[in-house]
């Protein structure tokens, strides 16, 4: 989905107190939400396969969820918490992957966060004109899957 898709982002204005500045930030919507869901329903669909899919907010805070007919139960929470980790580091999940091995400068980064913070792909977050917006998670559990159709 383009940036242009994002029609309904909507920017949220607050103020702190008299002698602060005023803030705003953008943030997704349900209607972006539901379209991303759409979107991603339909590519797992040419898989063949039921997926698990996450939006969350620019706060990282679950916006939508689906769980498509046939989607492992043990990976609702991974999808969700796959969208929160690639919004609060603001890096898809595969990439800290790579810097969360030993030896690298984030090894033990998945045991921050109450032990939610996932460091395998899936992960991904959205930017609209040079700001997150938000991210997405999904889970399929294809791995598990894959071993199990080997064994039969």
């Amino acid at each position: 989905m383009g940036e242009n898709s994002f029609r309904h982002v909507r920017t949220l204005d607050r103020k702190v107190n008299e002698d602060d500045m005023r803030r705003s930030y953008s943030t997704l919507t349900l209607d972006d939400a539901k379209r991303m869901l759409s979107a991603a329903e339909a590519k797992a669909a040419s898989f063949w396969i039921a997926y698990n899919i996450a939006v969350v907010d620019a706060g990282g805070h679950l916006l939508a969820f689906v769980r498509q007919d046939g989607g492992l139960i043990g990976s609702i929470d991974l999808a969700i918490d796959k969208a929160v980790t690639a919004r609060i580091f603001d890096k898809t999940t595969s990439y800290l992957a790579q810097l969360s091995q030993p030896g690298s400068p984030l090894y033990g980064i998945q045991e921050t966060n109450a032990g939610k913070v996932v460091i395998f792909g899936g992960g991904i977050p959205i930017t609209l004109n040079g700001s997150i917006v938000g991210a997405v998670g999904a889970s399929a559990g294809t791995v598990w899957r894959g071993r199990l159709r080997g064994c039969v």
